[in-house]
């Protein structure tokens, strides 16, 4: 049975290996023909990280381990949180439906071409500053749902 969506939270990755982003060239919306990295919506009961899991495997084959948070942005409907993550196993392969191909690109590349959208690229540049928030103990009383801290 398929999760409920919670459209008002989403996650993104960026993964790093030998140097190279892993990027995918998105099929529909405002992203349509970019690459971006790979992403998409929380489901009802899902902790972002386990989000970030189930999109990169099913978006690109690839398994991913969450390491860092690297970008937050806000507005009055919806949050967006991205990870600095690492490759843990997998061939990159497009899913043939929300994206048409998912390459390992050179960093540099990535930031210097046309179809690479300013969000990505700043997300890149936050990740390669390497600073970012990482996942702490924590174990909350008010509730039973799964949750988790990130902090500097």
């Amino acid at each position: 049975m398929e999760k409920e969506t919670n459209w008002s939270q989403s996650v993104a990755g960026v993964i790093i290996r030998d140097g190279k982003v892993l990027l995918a060239r998105h099929t529909y919306g405002s992203g349509n023909g970019k690459l971006i990295i790979p992403g998409g919506y929380v489901g009802v009961g899902e902790t972002p990280e386990d989000a970030l899991k189930r999109e990169f495997m099913e978006e690109t084959g690839v398994e991913v381990e969450p390491l860092e948070i690297i970008g937050i942005r806000f507005n009055m409907h919806d949050w967006y949180v991205v990870f600095l993550g690492k490759w843990v196993c997998g061939e990159a392969r497009s899913d043939g439906d929300e994206n048409s191909e998912v390459v390992w690109m050179d960093i540099d590349e990535a930031l210097s071409r046309d179809d690479v959208p300013q969000l990505t690229k700043e997300m890149l540049e936050s990740a390669a500053a390497r600073g970012g928030m990482t996942k702490r103990p924590y174990e909350g009383k008010a509730s039973t749902a799964p949750h988790s801290l990130w902090r500097v």
